[in-house]
């Protein structure tokens, strides 16, 4: 059994579908779940208010936009208290961060980011790693190829897609 604030199967539906495409209309939405369009319209209401649904985002492919080196960099903090870590965090969210993640293991920290050339991304090490009194040490993995990048959560009792 469920606890309450787990989704039900037509939320599951509904964000599966959003997670494949959140442009589409209610009443496509409507059909695929086989609900009304109130109904539809109600319940995604319920899953933003709730945090279910975070933000709704295009997916754009970097390298359309010159960003043609992604770069996969482990970063392993000289101390570890939580004023220096919140301070990481913060330096680790910019705008040219991609994803960061506070980990377990050798490194603390692990950020993906895409850039449009190795000397943008010297100029963003110097800054982020280089001149940060709390990185211990950086070391930078270069992607070959993409071979899967997405966002989706797999969701409970759906088959992976």
């Amino acid at each position: 059994m469920k606890p309450a604030n787990l989704p039900d199967d037509f939320d599951l539906a509904l964000l599966a579908a959003l997670q494949q495409d959140n442009q589409l209309p209610l009443r496509v939405l409507a059909e695929r779940v086989h609900l009304s369009t109130a109904s539809v319209q109600r319940r995604l209401l319920r899953l933003r208010q709730a945090g279910f649904i975070q933000a709704d985002a295009s997916v754009i492919d970097p390298e359309k936009l010159g960003q043609v080196i992604t770069l996969i960099v482990e970063v392993h903090a000289d101390r570890t208290q939580s004023a220096d870590l919140d301070r990481m965090k913060q330096d680790f969210s910019g705008p040219q961060i991609q994803q960061c993640y506070y980990v377990t293991g050798e490194a603390d920290f692990l950020l993906v980011l895409t850039v449009p050339s190795m000397t943008v991304f010297q100029a963003l090490a110097q800054r982020l790693f280089h001149d940060n009194p709390n990185v211990k040490w950086f070391r930078t993995i270069v992607v070959l190829e993409r071979v899967k990048a997405t966002l989706h959560v797999p969701l409970p009792g759906r088959a992976p897609g």
